[in-house]
């Protein structure tokens, strides 16, 4: 019973994110820019950041995507908003670690981002939820552009 409770709030949070995406839209002051794009399923997100020393002090993305690729993203600046390049990176492997593990004993402290980890039930979405992420990571390396294979 706990299970079926734990993945409906993980849904009403996905879904809350999708509705009410976080960050949303074109960010003209941006340092650091890249596309992503899921050819499996057709999701683009483009991520925008503003980093200055090494912190990021704005990020917006903008998504033609699926609930989980919009939801992941508006998680994502919620996220890396304020931070350092290296915590930021920190919270990525966090990511990838949320949509493959299934130990859910060191997620309590991720906020939002433990809902990612319902994802992993079906493995056709994964690469929806990690394509913000992938996309934020070609952005900072100046790759401009991600896609995922």
């Amino acid at each position: 019973m706990k299970n079926d409770s734990l993945d409906e709030l993980y849904q009403s949070i996905i879904l809350e994110h999708n509705k009410r995406p976080s960050n949303y839209g074109h960010l003209g002051c941006a340092t650091h820019t890249a596309e992503g794009f899921n050819p499996l399923c057709g999701d683009k997100c483009t991520v925008h950041l503003n980093v200055v020393d090494q912190l990021i002090e704005a990020i917006k993305f903008e998504a033609a995507c699926c609930a989980i690729c919009k939801a992941s993203a508006s998680m994502m600046t919620n996220a890396l908003l304020g931070k350092s390049l290296a915590q930021a990176e920190k919270f990525t492997l966090r990511v990838d670690r949320i949509l493959s593990d299934d130990n859910l004993d060191y997620l309590e402290s991720d906020g939002d981002l433990v809902s990612l980890n319902g994802v992993k039930n079906f493995p056709a979405r994964i690469k929806c939820a990690s394509l913000p992420w992938r996309t934020y990571q070609a952005a900072i390396s100046q790759k401009n552009r991600a896609v995922l294979e």
